[in-house]
């Protein structure tokens, strides 16, 4: 963790920062055979955290998140890339993981997830079925109704997969 002055104001360049933290943190991550599932840098109470999700076939460890905190926060120190205090957190994305990248919609096809768009796709924004796969720039998700919806990928707000017990 950063310490700096807390009158310091907010980052004005978020997106900035976040880009830059991930061309640190994948090599890092890639060296232990990990893979970065998200990265976040967002005001939070009275601070900012920088909190970077990870995963691999097989989990990830306590002992994994431990270490790449250590050393992807000695980079950040180093680099000095956050001019301001913040909290690094380090975990694994959990059972309801946020799907980020065309490769995850492919490959947890089969798995029941919710999509959100930023726009309304025939009337609607919020859809929940399985997911089928990636086709010409869509993401495909079989609906309980026995529809299929192909939301393209541009218009996703937010994917996540769901719990299933």
């Amino acid at each position: 963790m950063k310490r700096r002055p807390a009158d310091q104001g907010p980052p004005q360049r978020t997106a900035e920062i976040v880009e830059r933290v991930r061309s640190l943190a994948e090599p890092i991550l890639a060296d232990r055979g990990l893979e970065l599932v998200d990265l976040e840098f967002r005001r939070e109470g009275r601070g900012w955290t920088l909190r970077l999700y990870m995963d691999r076939a097989g989990g990830v460890t306590l002992d994994d998140c431990q270490r790449v905190s250590q050393e992807l926060g000695d980079h950040l120190d180093v680099a000095d890339l956050i001019p301001y205090s913040y909290n690094l957190e380090v975990s694994s994305p959990g059972l309801d993981r946020p799907l980020t990248r065309d490769a995850d919609f492919l490959r947890f096809a089969g798995k029941a997830a919710r999509i959100t768009t930023s726009e309304a796709i025939q009337g609607q924004r919020n859809f929940h079925g399985r997911l089928a796969g990636l086709a010409d720039g869509e993401v495909l998700l079989d609906l309980a109704d026995g529809r299929q919806a192909r939301i393209p990928r541009g218009l996703i707000a937010r994917a996540r997969l769901e719990i299933e017990l």
